[in-house]
């Protein structure tokens, strides 16, 4: 299939000129969207560029793009640097853009109202290309583009009012405008070479000795014609993945030097620079990359037994098969719409499979109505939205109670991060819904538990504190004679239960970001061991209060565990939660240092920071003294261990398993302080500090069996004795 293509279409994906004259396969071209200048002193089209770096990877130089303005010939050319930094600034961020020739503001209602009169354009940056010498970076003068065909189609169009959909705000409304003709071009010959290798895949199967049977996949054969259809199955995956990895919205990934797919996260952003990738070749975003990908997770699929999947409504499947135990991962209210982003892959699978699977693939675009998401725009309101969910929900979730065996409990994943309006209320509105539904269906929580399911390189997670794992809710039908409880008796059972089930999390090393999420799993425990938690006048109390006070007292939980710090780490606790590492008067500082039994003095003396000029402040990590040694200091805190830590780990992990092994049991009282801190600086919203605590704690693990490691490792005795 791929040299059929190259066939086909390898005209349009022509070797670029290097700097030497040498020969050079493409990997990628980064290109920059455009937009006239609304400077009327500059005749032409100006580039929206969000970042000018091409690779930005540790221990070597910077590559960037240099654009340069002839105002004379009123033109830009681009051209590739190495070492430094850029010269210039994005021209566009989310506050809008600056023309970059005579640096005149481009309001966002500019540059959308230019799109959407088709008036937007693009310019090649560079070409990311790969030769005998290794990457090469070139000047998009080398590169002579071909002669593309204009691409006419229609996939359907995306919701133009919806948070994971941006770019109809820009006027490309259809999902074939998410492409170039080139990108197009080529999506169209693989998903042409999919049906034409249907017919060589089976005559091969009949001659390796498979039965030339004519029965299908999707009737139970295991002939030639089902080999046929599973093959044409996978690499319809290929097709799909393809069109992930080469679509306008593809950015290009300047640490791990790479194409950044469509969906880096689940949504469709408007992207300004992008990175269109090479199909034909080897590297990234190729076709014989994806397929070897593929291949590869076949050859680690772990079933081992006959299984039945099928397409169904959930509420549906419910009913159908009361006794089987149910696992779920049940939609998160209003967060993602996926059923409207699923069409992006669905069109190529139509394409693709409609004759191997015609029941799938019978709709022009994935079902929509059915979704049980809280969709405001699909419902017509957010009264409406809101029915749909809850009430959708709480069917559901009866049905589980009622077909539900007793001897095992249905399993359900849940993750909902809570977030703070602009008004500054906690949102958690996902979560309270999702567990009133549950509750009210009879069912109770008997046990929850953390799962890392989340990968710490996606797009959303990246120098982020992105929540990394789930909630997974084993739950059973409520006992007939569950109490009731007073709001007094349920905050006495969290504060008798929920610091060992905090323990159990912290021994588990679950990360800070996860830590207030799976803790909430343990106090609906307790809460749905209840009828009814009866507040004072006689009201029942609703989740959403629950959960409130689940947080407050995990808490207070954590702040019990600073009694066991020593008296200068528990001053620079206080004090960081109040002013972080800005100085404040040094009044003050004395007066928390009296509180915590410590002094201005001794708390100088440890190297915790410094009173100067009326002021106090707590010395910053650039600023921990290179040549330290927790061996020879004369007063050791748990604060200067845990900041030497952070510090160490930036640097390198060996490094920081080493200074760990040296600590002995001084780094587990750092790790507990890590989980102190972080929630300090989420508090104030202080995201770099709080990721800085939340890497070491994830890393934890590893630095541990490093540790270990050099603890077992036997030490060379000198051969002579001095």
């Amino acid at each position: 299939m791929r040299d059929e293509a190259e066939r086909r279409i390898g005209h349009l994906y022509p070797d670029v000129t290097g700097p030497n004259g040498e020969k050079l396969t493409p990997i990628a071209w980064i290109w920059a969207r455009t937009v006239e200048s609304p400077d009327p002193s500059w005749s032409g089209h100006v580039p929206l560029v969000a970042s000018w770096t091409l690779a930005n990877r540790p221990g070597k130089p910077k590559v960037w793009i240099e654009p340069i303005v002839d105002r004379e010939s009123q033109t830009i050319s681009y051209k590739i640097r190495e070492g430094g930094e850029p010269t210039h600034e994005r021209t566009v961020g989310r506050g809008g853009g600056t023309c970059i020739a005579t640096e005149s503001a481009m309001p966002l209602t500019y540059i959308r109202a230019e799109a959407k009169s088709q008036r937007m354009g693009q310019t090649l940056l560079a070409v990311v290309a790969q030769g005998l010498s290794g990457r090469q970076y070139c000047n998009p003068e080398r590169h002579e583009l071909p002669a593309l065909p204009k691409t006419e189609a229609s996939f359907g169009t995306m919701p133009t009012k919806h948070r994971n959909f941006q770019t109809p705000g820009y006027g490309l409304t259809d999902l074939a405008d998410l492409f170039t003709d080139r990108q197009l071009t080529a999506l169209v010959t693989f998903s042409d070479l999919v049906g034409e290798v249907a017919e060589r895949v089976e005559k091969d199967a009949i001659a390796a000795g498979l039965a030339d049977d004519g029965v299908r996949l999707r009737d139970g054969g295991r002939g030639a014609l089902a080999y046929a259809d599973a093959v044409v199955t996978y690499l319809s995956f290929a097709v799909d993945k393809l069109a992930d990895t080469g679509s306008m919205i593809c950015s290009w990934d300047r640490s791990l030097c790479k194409i950044r797919t469509t969906f880096a996260r689940q949504a469709i952003p408007m992207t300004w620079d992008f990175a269109e990738g090479n199909p034909l070749g080897t590297r990234t975003g190729s076709f014989s990359g994806i397929l070897d990908w593929i291949a590869r997770s076949i050859e680690h699929l772990p079933a081992s037994h006959e299984a039945v999947a099928v397409q169904r409504d959930a509420r549906a499947r419910v009913q159908e098969c009361t006794g089987a135990a149910l696992s779920t991962d049940p939609p998160y209210y209003d967060n993602i719409s996926y059923a409207d982003l699923s069409d992006f892959f669905y069109v190529w699978l139509r394409r693709n499979l409609s004759d191997v699977w015609p029941d799938e693939c019978s709709t022009l675009l994935t079902p929509k109505a059915e979704e049980l998401i809280a969709n405001r725009y699909r419902a017509g309101s957010k009264e409406k939205a809101e029915d749909h969910f809850e009430s959708g929900m709480a069917e559901f979730m009866a049905q589980v109670a009622e077909s539900q065996p007793t001897n095992v409990p249905a399993t359900i994943y849940y993750a909902y991060k809570a977030t703070e309006t602009k008004d500054g209320e906690i949102r958690t509105t996902g979560w309270d819904t999702f567990l009133q539904a549950v509750l009210d269906a009879g069912l109770q929580v008997n046990a929850t538990w953390p799962m890392r399911t989340e990968l710490g390189n996606r797009l959303v997670a990246s120098k982020s504190n992105a929540l990394a794992s789930s909630i997974v809710l084993a739950c059973r039908p409520r006992a007939v004679a569950a109490s009731l409880a007073t709001r007094g008796e349920f905050i006495a059972a969290l504060r008798d239960e929920l610091p060992e089930a905090a323990r159990i999390l912290q021994s588990g090393n679950i990360a800070p970001v996860d830590m207030a999420q799976s803790t909430i799993g343990p106090g609906i425990k307790v809460f749905s061991r209840y009828a009814r938690v009866v507040e004072a006048d006689g009201s029942s109390m609703p989740v959403s209060v629950a959960l409130r006070i689940i947080n407050d007292v995990l808490g207070e939980i954590l702040d019990g565990e600073e009694a066991e710090l020593d008296a200068d780490t528990r001053f620079a606790l206080t004090w960081f939660a109040e002013h972080g590492y800005e100085p404040g008067p040094s009044g003050d500082a004395d007066s928390v240092a009296r509180a915590k039994n410590t002094s201005l003095a001794g708390i100088e003396y440890s190297g915790v920071g410094e009173a100067r000029e009326g002021k106090f402040r707590l010395f910053e990590r650039t600023e921990l003294d290179p040549g330290w040694s927790p061996v020879d200091d004369p007063r050791l805190t748990v604060w200067e261990v845990l900041q030497y830590l952070v510090a160490a780990l930036d640097r390198s992990e060996s490094e920081a398993a080493e200074l760990l092994h040296t600590l002995g049991g001084n780094g587990d009282r750092a790790r507990q302080l890590a989980y102190l801190l972080y929630q300090k600086a989420n508090d104030q919203s202080w995201a770099s500090e709080a990721g800085a605590y939340n890497r070491l704690i994830t890393a934890w693990p590893s630095l541990q069996a490093h540790a270990a490691a050099t603890a077992a490792a036997p030490v060379q005795e000198p051969m002579f004795s001095p």
